[in-house]
């Protein structure tokens, strides 16, 4: 979730610090107080263009920064390490935006600096806002597919089509590097031969390298081990003093102990063993050091054998089973080059082959595409008619396309909302109000699969009141049962549904115009509601409406 937003010198804001809460936050204040602002702020940090006419007047930078706490870090840890950027501590991840006045602008993610890009693909990963300052992967049609996937849950089927078209893809790239130009056959030829020869010569076996290696430390090392073992083996039993001797002198006066305690029988019997622990590990010692010769040959032999281990991993490695890989891969094109006409025959009847069974699973993955895409377009229809397009229609439509890794079809999503007007795509909307509701219907369908956590709605409630409101409200605190939601609104009916409330606010100080946002305790809250119903006279009325729209919430 969004665990704060800090602004500073932004706009009309001095400095701002403002902490959210789980659930539906809401965001409201008299027209002009500066709610755009915060869109703004979260634009910048989800990667749009920084306007340095945006920096407070007076001040040379301006800056916003986010805390966001992560349950599972694991797909943004590999991101950051990708590009260099400490992973998250205990799930958190800070962003931070910094725009000088001089034009140059700073992207920083967990104090680490990154590329514009970087802070983008970080910001679809966890924030989606719809409204005038769209951030919206819901508009991507690469998104749109794999969100119809989900919601058809038909992983079988995406799998054996994906299985079938990296088959057919192996192949292709297989028939291209055997097609290629005849010249340079012969040096292709000579050249795979060659390394096969050294690889099958150097017999190569993973499990032999590492009885190498410790047998080359044994053998190196074979001197001092063999003095080391023999110093072990006199302070068991050979020296005087030694640790046998001096235990077979306790035993005896263990002996007279025990006729004069028969309790410390038990003491008896442990020395009795600790002697025999002591001659059974002299014993083995004294084997483990009879079978250290020090060998010069053998120590010569095993150099060898490591430096063609060597030499063979760093030619064809890092390892010894890559090197036995790009063997059997040097094999296969060598058979491939030696006879290429007749393999490209071959691989022109397993081609053939592998494009039908890719026709054959891309058909059963496009059948199921097709029946989700009619359920789907059904369900979030019934929502945007609940929202208030009562005539609205979603549509879902399913195009045939080229293969490629993704299947054998596109997907669109369109919107409708009134009888009679042309379906069209969700992209080319131009009202942020329709936008924002359409998204809203839509992620209330796809709510427990939609994997992005942080929504932000934005102009939601445009030309809608009474009663609508209500339902948008009700459907924004449902939303945010699955998600963290951001809205700002100005209707009290969808302000009273927050968990959360935020007030935003303009002064004038000293001549210099300031933005406040100020976290509503539950007396203020009633306040901006009877606002909101009212305008800035508040009456007896409107504070009571106020306290009872609130209570019906609870």
């Amino acid at each position: 979730m969004l665990v704060s937003l800090t602004i500073r010198n932004f706009a009309l804001v001095d400095r701002a610090e403002v902490e959210f809460g789980p659930g539906l936050n809401v965001i409201t204040g008299e027209t002009g107080a500066g709610k755009s602002i915060l869109i703004g702020a979260f634009g910048l940090l989800l990667g749009n263009r920084a306007d340095k006419g945006a920096i407070r007047t007076g001040e040379s930078s301006a800056s916003v920064e986010a805390v966001l706490h992560l349950q599972d870090t694991e797909t943004m840890d590999r991101l950051l390490e990708e590009h260099g950027v400490s992973p998250c501590e205990e799930g958190q991840l800070i962003l931070r935006r910094v725009v000088r006045a001089s034009g140059a602008s700073q992207h920083i993610v967990n104090d680490g600096t990154v590329p514009l890009q970087v802070m983008k693909e970080i910001g679809t990963l966890l924030v989606d806002l719809h409204g005038p300052h769209d951030h919206q992967s819901l508009f991507d049609p690469k998104f749109q597919l794999d969100l119809l996937d989900a919601y058809g849950r038909h992983p079988d089927e995406l799998q054996s089509y994906a299985d079938a078209y990296r088959a057919l893809r192996d192949l292709q790239r297989r028939r291209e590097a055997l097609e290629g130009p005849q010249e340079g056959v012969a040096e292709q030829i000579d050249l795979l031969s060659y390394r096969i020869g050294e690889l099958e010569e150097a017999n190569l076996d993973a499990g032999e390298e590492a009885a190498v290696l410790k047998e080359h430390q044994t053998q190196a090392n074979a001197q001092e081990i063999r003095r080391l073992g023999g110093e072990i083996a006199a302070a068991l039993m050979e020296s005087e003093g030694a640790a046998f001797d001096a235990l077979a002198v306790a035993q005896r006066a263990l002996d007279e102990l025990t006729r004069l305690m028969p309790d410390t029988e038990e003491w008896k019997q442990e020395a009795e063993s600790a002697a025999i622990q002591i001659q059974e590990l002299y014993r083995t010692i004294q084997a483990a050091m009879d079978g250290i010769e020090g060998d010069p040959a053998r120590l010569e032999w095993l150099d060898d054998r490591l430096a063609t281990y060597q030499k063979m991993k760093r030619k064809y490695g890092p390892t010894v089973d890559d090197a036995l890989a790009r063997l059997e891969q040097s094999k296969e094109q060598l058979q491939d080059l030696s006879s290429r006409e007749s393999r490209l025959a071959e691989i022109d009847v397993e081609i053939a082959a592998a494009q039908r069974q890719v026709n054959a699973e891309g058909k059963a993955l496009r059948k199921k595409r097709t029946a989700a895409a009619k359920k789907l377009a059904k369900a979030v229809t019934a929502e945007i008619q609940s929202l208030g397009f009562e005539q609205g229609e979603f549509s879902v439509e399913v195009r045939e396309t080229e293969p490629d890794a993704s299947g054998m079809e596109d997907v669109e999503f369109g919107f409708a909302p009134n009888v009679g007007e042309t379906m069209r795509p969700l992209r080319a909307i131009a009202s942020s109000g329709e936008i924002s509701r359409v998204m809203l219907a839509t992620k209330g369908v796809l709510a427990e699969l939609d994997r992005i956590p942080v929504l932000i709605f934005d102009e939601i409630d445009a030309n809608i009141g009474g009663e609508m409101g209500t339902v948008v409200g009700r459907k924004l605190a449902h939303l945010s049962d699955s998600h963290q939601v951001l809205c700002i609104t100005h209707l009290p009916q969808v302000a009273v549904f927050g968990s959360t409330h935020f007030e935003v606010s303009k002064t004038v100080r000293d001549e210099r115009t300031y933005t406040e946002v100020t976290l509503l305790g539950s007396d203020e809250r009633v306040e901006e509601i009877a606002r909101m119903l009212g305008g800035k006279e508040q009456t007896s009325v409107t504070m009571d409406h106020a306290r009872e729209m609130l209570r019906g919430m609870q």
